[in-house]
């Protein structure tokens, strides 16, 4: 068997381009906000996802400037946090719209029907995952995209909007939310903080949230609380961790004995 590796196939290459270096007065404010962001670190290069949050938040996607200020700011290479920034889907390499509309075609969304929704968009907006539509008098662009499993499988099929959750979706309601993107109204999702463009998202991801964003999050829906609910209601609980695996009292066999 031959297995041919390399990027995917509707990933566009060169995989990160974009000016070498940002304007003097864009590095000094990004390196404000970074210094903020490192300190919460131990070892500096661990914020290294976080600060290319922080670059896609100022160019909409990860481009050479982005890259070449967080190896910088860390002290690596140019290599070496490129390497890291090409391993993860949620950094773009590609420039991208004020809302990035993710469609989950994973097993469970697919079977309910996300196929057809991701089917319906593309033809509803005449293009293929991966690409942006144009502003319409002025009002915001839309990436469409085709996304993996996003833990949601509860209110599947379900459709993300820089990245947040868009519920148990049919084709007629995924054409309705991104019509009202376009349009410049963004509906509220199903659960989560209120929509923000997709700068302003990857600026919460480098955290570095908005106070008022981050005051509006919401609980999680009954659907993915209902196993709590249960535990609740038929008095379960966690084995208590400082039990160890050797104790009689806590090992399966003497449970089961006790039943």
């Amino acid at each position: 068997m031959f297995l041919e590796l390399g990027q995917r196939p509707d990933e566009p290459g060169p995989p990160i381009h974009g000016p070498k270096t940002y304007p003097a007065d864009v590095q000094a404010r990004l390196a404000a906000d970074a210094q903020g962001v490192i300190a919460r670190y131990p070892q500096g290069r661990s914020a290294l996802l976080p600060l290319l949050h922080l670059v896609q938040s100022e160019d909409g996607c990860l481009t050479s400037a982005g890259i070449a200020f967080c190896a910088r700011q860390l002290g690596l290479t140019d290599a070496e946090v490129t390497a890291v920034a090409t391993f993860y889907s949620m950094y773009r390499r590609t420039p991208t719209g004020e809302y990035l509309v993710g469609v989950c075609t994973n097993t469970l969304c697919a079977i309910m029907g996300g196929d057809a929704i991701l089917e319906a968009l593309q033809d509803h907006l005449g293009l293929h995952a991966g690409e942006t539509t144009e502003s319409v008098d002025g009002g915001p662009s839309v990436t469409l995209e085709h996304i993996e499993c996003n833990a949601a499988c509860d209110y599947a099929p379900v459709v993300m909007v820089n990245w947040e959750f868009f519920d148990n979706q049919t084709p007629s309601s995924a054409r309705d939310l991104v019509d009202e993107l376009r349009a410049g109204h963004p509906p509220l999702p199903t659960r989560g903080a209120p929509l923000c463009t997709f700068k302003e998202t990857s600026r919460v991801l480098a955290g570095l949230p908005d106070p008022e964003a981050a005051a509006a999050q919401t609980s999680a829906g009954d659907a993915t609380l209902a196993g709590l609910r249960i535990a609740k209601e038929k008095g379960m609980k966690a084995p208590d961790p400082a039990a160890t695996p050797n104790d009689p009292e806590t090992s399966p066999d003497a449970t089961e004995s006790k039943k």
